[in-house]
């Protein structure tokens, strides 16, 4: 049998981090975890071909291979989903498509005749036995969660892993709160569901053993989910760097409650851990208890960034504009907010309303849904009529971030950020890549670009205060390029 497995192509997105790849040498940010996973468990006699359309093209000599063909996509990918399914009909070869903008709206694709709606691992043994038999199924979904103790190492060897910036692992699955807004607990639940210890250790082996060295990405909807696991499991970590003596440093997401667990803390940066993502959303009390965002409220939330930074973490924040509870000032107080925190990746996006979520119903109900959301993060498109006026707050929203975004604001709060960071845990040394990105960035950054004289006046004051964080602040002023390429698009 001969899979092939397709990775739809990202767009030009906050996320996707673009323009930072030829500072780096690499093509993406990082392989499509989920689509490895797969292949994992289909049949070792079986040849699979897995093309990430973010690293090469899909030709119509892979499509004329193929028996079948997974598809894998994200809301954000549909555009791309859509070529490569209409490339396939053309050419008669069945698809089966899984991933989250399937799982949450399979209607939308009738070109499509299979597809497997949520996580794969229990429907897969059905999936396989129907192949074989040539007579695969409209669609496959289980009525309970899979137990990701028995979710197989991914299949590196499918991807070469010089094309990538990071490498994806997953250590949990769900999330224990109940935001509004979000999708999470839809595709997996409100019960976090974590794998072993040892099974974390056996990943992170394979990927060193495959010749990898630089960055890990934890994916999890939320890291701390379950906290007596996640140290138990930093722990094996910390002993595993000691034996293997390999410098990987790690990056994930987390609520902000992390902040109520210094022990916590201080086990992930001992770990290895250098940034974690965390959905701030809003200063604003009134929206966050409207989204249900209760782990944000009835605290000082600079406080609480400040505390994480101070730990040894940079603290990567997602903002939300346009909650029915905003008031006209909230542009303001979301730019003020960031200013003080030294949020230096802010990802600010208007609300959206996604399929299944709660606030999609909601709005259902209320008959205020209009479209399908885009998936992107940062684009000014509503698909609900919001109670603030619609072109106030798309024009609000689009001056927020090419703002915060300028030069002179970004490089103002990275050093703000600098201020707090305090540099703990393993040392890392700079790497030839690392090395080759910041001299590309004097010329690129200091040279042909706007902003060059912020960039340099920066540039003296990490050197002269922040020597300690000078990787960090370099990082973070190649990070700054994309994020100024972005925001101008918008």
């Amino acid at each position: 049998m001969n899979v092939l497995l397709v990775s739809a192509a990202t767009p030009e997105t906050f996320w996707s981090f673009k323009y930072v790849m030829s500072f780096i040498s690499r093509k993406a940010l990082f392989p499509p975890l989920g689509l490895l996973t797969v292949a994992a468990m289909l049949p070792r006699t079986w040849k699979l071909k897995l093309v990430d359309l973010n690293v090469s093209r899909l030709s119509a000599r892979d499509i004329a291979w193929a028996d079948y063909v997974f598809l894998s996509a994200m809301l954000v990918q549909a555009d791309s989903a859509r070529d490569v399914i209409a490339r396939c009909s053309r050419a008669a070869k069945p698809v089966i498509a899984g991933g989250p903008l399937f799982t949450t709206g399979y209607d939308r694709f009738p070109e499509v005749k299979h597809f497997v709606l949520g996580e794969a691992e229990d429907v897969m043994p059905a999936l396989v036995a129907d192949m074989i038999a040539g007579n695969v199924q409209r669609t496959y979904q289980s009525d309970h969660r899979p137990d990701v103790t028995k979710t197989p190492v991914p299949r590196w060897d499918l991807v070469n892993l010089k094309h990538y910036a990071l490498m994806p692992l997953q250590f949990s699955r769900g999330c224990p709160f109940n935001c509004e807004f979000c999708d999470i607990i839809v595709m997996n639940g409100r019960v976090p569901r974590v794998k072993t210890a040892a099974q974390m250790i056996t990943e992170l082996d394979s990927l060193v053993d495959a010749g990898w060295r630089d960055p890990v990405f934890i994916v999890d909807d939320n890291f701390i989910g379950n906290r007596v696991k996640a140290k138990a499991f930093l722990r094996e970590l910390i002993a595993w760097r000691r034996r293997r003596g390999v410098p990987l440093q790690f990056t994930t997401e987390a609520s902000l409650n992390v902040v109520d667990d210094p022990e916590l803390l201080s086990l992930m940066v001992q770990a290895g851990f250098k940034k974690v993502f965390v959905g701030i959303e809003t200063p604003q009390e009134d929206s966050l208890l409207e989204c249900a965002k209760v782990q944000n409220t009835q605290r000082d939330l600079i406080a609480a960034v400040k505390a994480i930074q101070k730990a040894g973490l940079e603290v990567m924040g997602g903002f939300i504009v346009g909650f029915d509870s905003d008031k006209p000032n909230i542009f303001e107080r979301q730019m003020k907010f960031i200013q003080e925190a030294g949020v230096a990746t802010a990802m600010v996006g208007l609300l959206q309303a996604l399929p299944g979520t709660q606030l999609f119903s909601r709005l259902m109900r209320e008959g205020r849904i209009l479209d399908h959301p885009t998936g992107n993060n940062v684009n000014a498109a509503l698909n609900f009529i919001p109670k603030l006026d619609r072109e106030m707050l798309i024009e609000g929203y689009r001056s927020l971030v090419k703002r915060l975004y300028t030069p002179e604001m970004y490089y103002r709060r990275v050093l703000t950020f600098l201020r707090e960071y305090r540099p703990q845990g393993p040392r890392f040394h700079l790497s030839y890549t690392d090395v080759k990105a910041f001299l590309k960035s004097l010329w690129i950054i200091g040279v042909w670009n706007r902003g060059r004289r912020e960039y340099w006046k920066f540039l003296s004051k990490a050197v002269l205060f922040h020597r300690k964080a000078f990787g960090e602040a370099m990082t973070l002023a190649i990070l700054g390029h994309h994020y100024r390429r972005v925001a101008r698009a918008l």
